[in-house]
């Protein structure tokens, strides 16, 4: 295993110590508004300082991008970190929710990981070695189209948004098995490696919210583009991430 993920995966089991026992106690967990419908948890924050301070320790020279704290420090290595996905989820005492950590080596990520601390399932990959979990290679199933598992991700969508939502959703439904929101996009990219969901479309997602997931299935073998094909992740916020067998009849509908 890479020395980088070994690093990760410290600072990924370390965050999520104090997330279970910050959610065993939830009249404890305190808010910070971030916008409109959107907050933090001081629980995000120590995960987040805790999993800097790990990488930092081992690689003080290196690069952050934190979806707490921003952006700190220059170097052609560049950790990239949600430390806790699915904050909603985990203010409602509702257990979906992971920690995502990436590294970006010239831009490109090369080491991804996530970890869900309430089922302790650890997904890693490396860039040309694979997707793993809880150390056991994964590999995308095949689905038939009508019978596939598709996600959406979309934010807190305003009334437009919204409508979009409706639309896409009007359109993929009578195709495809069935459809999921689950309230956590690292998650839900990292089943899909896993085969437990066969495809999602995903709007206004940050580099912390798929850099890890994107790794994570093309390594697994599947496919991640934008809606119309194309690798605008950091310019539209928009994925589309699904097993190759479906990926085609997907953009079709979806773009």
């Amino acid at each position: 295993m890479s020395p980088y993920i070994n690093i990760a995966v410290e600072a990924a089991r370390a965050a999520g110590r104090i997330i279970i026992k910050a959610f065993e106690r939830p009249d404890l967990i305190k808010k910070t508004s971030k916008g409109e419908r959107d907050f933090a948890t001081d629980t995000d924050f120590k995960a987040e300082q805790i999993i800097i301070d790990t990488i930092h320790k081992a690689y003080p020279k290196h690069a952050i991008l934190a979806e707490e704290s921003g952006a700190q420090g220059k170097s052609e290595f560049t950790w990239i970190i949600d430390p806790l996905d699915g904050t909603k989820n985990f203010a409602h005492s509702l257990p979906h929710f992971a920690i995502s950590i990436a590294l970006a080596v010239k831009g490109k990520v090369e080491q991804a990981v996530i970890y869900d601390p309430v089922r302790d399932e650890l997904f890693t990959a490396s860039l040309g070695r694979g997707a793993q979990l809880n150390g056991r290679r994964l590999r995308m199933e095949a689905r038939t189209f009508d019978d596939a598992l598709v996600s959406i991700l979309y934010p807190n969508p305003n009334q437009s948004e919204a409508m979009q939502i409706a639309t896409m959703i009007a359109r993929l439904s009578p195709h495809i098995g069935a459809m999921r929101n689950t309230g956590s996009a690292v998650l839900d990219l990292a089943y899909i490696a896993a085969g437990r969901l066969d495809a999602c479309f995903a709007n206004k997602l940050k580099p912390w919210d798929y850099s890890a997931g994107i790794l994570m299935i093309q390594e697994a073998g599947g496919f991640v583009t934008d809606w119309k094909g194309g690798e605008t992740f950091a310019e539209s916020g928009q994925i589309l991430a699904s097993h190759p067998k479906v990926y085609k009849q997907l953009l079709k509908v979806v773009s």
